[in-house]
């Protein structure tokens, strides 16, 4: 049975919050003043810089999670310096039979839940699209590097929707973030009610750094980072589908293959499951010795694990490599292989398939603003 407003501060006032580490204030808030002049908190020195973007240099992660200092970086706006003492999340709507404002310290109180997941930009690979299929598109020239995998613990977001009781109408839950102009973008009920989905804590067992949404963000595991909104402030559950510019205009697919009157009032079709996709931890091109080599990938997939990834070199014939553990549900796989490199110019080739049977392609079709590239990609090496 859902409880009422008052029972819900009631039971939670008392929670604890020293478990990770809010003592009155957090690495988070120190690091904040090291430089305000820049659009982020932590230091964009081991990344590929955009305006407000840092894209991470695969070649630099070896392990299987991706360190809090070396994740990427989708801001839409400079990362907002949050005071969580005076931090409230707000959750509301038609579909909520009674507004509730929560504070940090109470999400901390309740039951913990853990996700380990891999976030990725739906314009990921968008430079690629001038590549492989002949036609540039519009937006920040993504190359492989919007992409990472965590350990995210927090509360489920179902569970807060269960305990402010949510109508049986509900059809869309919305977030909204603190930077400017509070990014938001809707998904279905069902998505977040899904045990996976949380408002997250901490990353890979510490706070939140405050570029990755300190002190709440969701995790949306399989769906665009966009969904997975940082510095959550505001939750507003509808019976009716929640259009904004996020659904309609951006993080939807627009072009010929997706006409705009069967999506309306969106200019096409949103985007929902990310695909399934691998790439090499090499820098492209990458420059490499002659003799043997052990090469290192990553692939994921929002249906599961990878099942498997083939590998080749130049028109030669598709060889499996090797899944490294671990294999888990929302996570990326890491995978290898040996190969003996011979003086030359050559180009490796990966494709992954999923649990479900599907496989990474050969080509993808245009969309204007350059989401979810994800063909078999070339990957030059230069071998001296």
């Amino acid at each position: 049975m859902p409880v009422s407003r008052r029972q819900f501060l009631a039971a939670t006032a008392g929670a604890t919050y020293a478990a990770i580490g809010c003592n009155g204030g957090s690495d988070g808030d120190r690091q904040a003043a090291r430089d305000d002049s820049l659009p982020w908190v932590k230091d964009p020195n081991p990344f590929v810089q955009h305006p407000t973007n840092l894209e991470t240099r695969l070649e630099d992660l070896t392990g299987f999670l991706t360190p809090n200092e070396l994740f990427f970086v989708r801001n839409h706006a400079p990362t907002p310096r949050v005071d969580v003492d005076t931090y409230r999340l707000r959750v509301e709507g038609d579909a909520v039979r009674e507004p509730v404002e929560l504070t940090y310290h109470q999400l901390v109180g309740l039951p913990s839940a853990t996700t380990v997941s891999y976030l990725e930009c739906a314009g990921n690979w968008r430079n690629f699209f001038a590549e492989l299929v002949g036609r540039p598109a519009s937006g920040g020239q993504w190359s492989r590097g919007g992409v990472g995998c965590a350990s995210w613990s927090g509360v489920q977001l179902g569970h807060v929707l269960d305990l402010v009781g949510v109508e049986d109408t509900a059809v869309d839950v919305n977030l909204f973030g603190l930077d400017d102009g509070g990014f938001n973008r809707p998904m279905p009920i069902d998505k977040a009610a899904d045990s996976d989905t949380l408002l997250a804590l901490t990353m890979n067992g510490a706070q939140l750094p405050p570029d990755h949404g300190y002190p709440v963000r969701a995790v949306v595991p399989g769906w665009p980072g966009s969904n997975s909104i940082k510095w959550v402030s505001r939750i507003v559950v509808s019976s009716s589908r929640q259009w904004v510019r996020n659904n309609t205009t951006s993080y939807v697919l627009i072009g010929d293959d997706w006409p705009a009157e069967q999506y309306a009032p969106a200019d096409g079709m949103p985007i929902t499951a990310l695909n399934v996709k691998s790439t090499l931890a090499l820098p492209r091109p990458a420059h490499l010795a002659a003799g043997f080599h052990r090469i290192r990938g990553f692939a994921y997939s929002p249906n599961g694990p990878v099942q498997s990834v083939d590998w080749r070199v130049n028109d030669g014939g598709w060889r499996q490599a090797r899944i490294v553990g671990p294999v888990l549900r929302r996570a990326w796989q890491r995978f290898e292989f040996e190969w003996e490199a011979q003086a030359g110019s050559h180009v490796l080739r990966t494709r992954a398939t999923d649990v479900t049977g599907l496989r990474q392609p050969e080509m993808v079709a245009f969309n204007e603003k350059g989401y979810l590239m994800n063909a078999i990609l070339p990957h030059p090496v230069d071998v001296a």
